[in-house]
C-alpha cells in the first residue's frame, strides 16, 4: 500500500465526516423549526379549542414535550440497530404525519386529536435531538467539536424559520386559524426528510463495532455523582426554559400585546438560545464546565428577576432572551459534563437515558405550566425559577468539591 493511499483513507473520512455534519446542520435547521412553532401556537391553539376550563391549553405542548421524553431512548436504541440514516428518516415521518394530525384536529376541533398530532410532532424532535451526537461520530477529535457547534448553531435559522412560518401561515385557512402554520410543519418535516437521506459514509450503517459490547451496566454508570449533577443541571435548565417559555406567549396575548409579538419573543427567545453556541464551547475550554453552567443558572434567575418587574413587551422579550442564553450555558454545559461519564461504547444508553429524564422534566414543566398560568398568573411562573436554579447550584457546588477532593 502506497504512501499516497494511506493519506487518501483518512482524508476521504475527514471528508465525509465534513459532508455529513453540513447534512445534519442543515436537518437541524428545516426540522429544528417544527418546535417553536408548535411551542408559540400550541397553547393558543388550545385556548381556541377548549370550553371555559382554559387550565388545560398548554396540554398539547405538554403532549409535544411528553413525545420527545418517550421517543428519546427509542431513538437512541433505534439508530444503534439500523444507523443514523435510516433512524432519522424514520423520525421526520412523525413529524408530517404530526403536523397533518394537528391541522385535522383544528379543522375538526377536536382538543384530544390536537394532543394526538403534538406528542406525534414530540417524537419527530427525539430523534433529532440525536443530531448534535450524530455529527460526532465521525472524524478527528478536533473536527467533532466543530460539528456540533454547527448543528447548534443551525438552531438560529430554525429560530428564524419556525416564528416566520407561524406568520405567514397561521392563517391560510382562514376562517379556521393554526391549520395553515400545522400544515407547513409537515412541509418543513418533509424537507427534512429529503435532506436527512443525503447522509453517507458510516451514517448509513449500525455501529456494529460498538454494538457489540455494551460496556458497563447502567447502574454502575448512573452512580457516579458528576452524572447525576449533570442530569440534574441538564433537567433544570430545560425545564425551567420550558416552563417559562411555554406561559410566555399566553402572558402577552393575556396582557394585549398580541399574537404577533408573541411569535416574533419566541424568535428573539430561540435566537439567545442558539445564538451563544458561537462561543460556548470556547467558554467552557477556558473557564471550565463548572463555571459556565453557574452563569447559565444565574441567568435563568435574572430571567425571573426581569419577568417580575413588569409586563410590557420590553419585559418580556428581555427575559425570553436572558431565559435563551441561560438555557444555552446550563444545557450545553451539562451535556458536557455529561459526555465526561460514559465511554464511546455506552454512549447510546447514557445519552438515551439522559434525554429522557431531561425531556420527562421538561413535559411536566410544560403541563404545569398552563395550570400554574390560569390559577395563579404570570408572577407564580416566574417565582418558580428561583427554587429550581438553588437546586441546580447546590448539587454543582457539591460536584466542584468532589472533584476538587479527587485531585488533592
Amino acid at each position: 500500500m502506497t504512501d499516497e493511499t494511506l493519506q487518501a483513507a483518512p482524508d476521504a473520512e475527514d471528508s465525509q465526516a465534513r459532508r455529513n455534519a453540513i447534512v445534519l446542520s442543515a436537518a437541524a435547521a428545516i426540522n429544528g423549526a417544527a418546535p417553536p412553532v408548535a411551542i408559540t401556537l400550541g397553547g393558543l391553539a388550545g385556548l381556541y379549542l377548549l370550553g371555559p376550563d382554559k387550565s388545560l391549553a398548554t396540554l398539547p405542548v405538554s403532549g409535544f414535550n411528553l413525545g420527545v421524553a418517550l421517543g428519546a431512548v427509542p431513538a437512541a436504541m433505534l439508530m444503534r440497530r439500523i444507523g443514523r440514516r435510516l433512524g432519522f428518516m424514520a423520525g421526520t415521518l412523525f413529524g408530517i404525519a404530526g403536523g397533518i394530525i394537528a391541522a385535522t384536529a383544528v379543522i375538526l376541533s377536536q382538543f384530544w386529536i390536537l394532543l394526538v398530532g403534538f406528542l406525534a410532532v414530540g417524537l419527530a424532535t427525539s430523534f433529532n435531538q440525536q443530531y448534535r451526537f450524530a455529527a460526532a461520530d465521525s472524524g478527528d477529535e478536533a473536527f467533532r467539536a466543530r460539528a456540533i457547534s454547527w448543528v447548534m448553531m443551525s438552531g438560529i435559522a430554525a429560530a428564524i424559520i419556525g416564528p416566520q412560518t407561524v406568520i405567514f401561515t397561521r392563517d391560510l385557512l382562514r376562517p379556521i386559524p393554526f391549520a395553515g402554520a400545522f400544515f407547513a410543519m409537515s412541509v418543513l418535516a418533509t424537507m427534512g426528510l429529503g435532506i436527512v437521506s443525503l447522509l453517507g459514509g458510516p451514517a448509513r450503517e449500525a455501529p456494529r463495532h460498538i454494538a457489540a459490547s455494551g460496556g458497563r451496566p447502567l447502574s454502575e454508570i448512573v452512580r457516579q455523582p458528576r452524572l447525576i449533577v449533570a442530569v440534574l443541571c441538564g433537567m433544570g435548565s430545560y425545564a425551567l426554559m420550558a416552563l417559562v417559555m411555554t406561559a410566555a406567549p399566553l402572558a402577552m396575548v393575556a396582557c394585549g400585546l398580541g399574537e404577533d409579538n408573541a411569535a416574533l419573543g419566541i424568535q428573539w427567545h430561540v435566537l439567545a438560545m442558539f445564538g451563544p453556541s458561537f462561543i460556548t464551547g470556547a467558554l467552557i475550554a477556558r473557564f471550565g464546565v463548572e463555571a459556565i453552567i453557574t452563569v447559565g443558572m444565574a441567568l435563568l434567575a435574572a430571567c425571573g428577576a426581569v419577568a417580575l418587574t413588569g409586563i410590557n413587551l420590553a419585559h418580556f422579550w428581555l427575559a425570553l432572551i436572558l431565559l435563551g442564553v441561560g438555557w444555552n450555558f446550563g444545557f450545553i454545559g451539562a451535556t458536557t459534563m455529561l459526555t465526561q461519564t460514559y465511554r464511546p461504547e455506552e454512549r447510546s444508553k447514557v445519552q438515551g437515558l439522559n434525554d429522557f429524564f431531561v425531556f420527562s422534566s421538561v413535559a411536566i414543566a410544560s403541563f404545569s405550566s398552563g395550570s400554574l398560568f390560569s390559577a395563579f398568573g404570570w408572577e407564580r411562573i416566574a417565582v418558580m425559577v428561583f427554587p429550581v436554579v438553588g437546586v441546580c447550584l447546590a448539587g454543582l457546588l457539591v460536584a466542584v468539591f468532589a472533584k476538587r477532593r479527587m485531585t488533592v
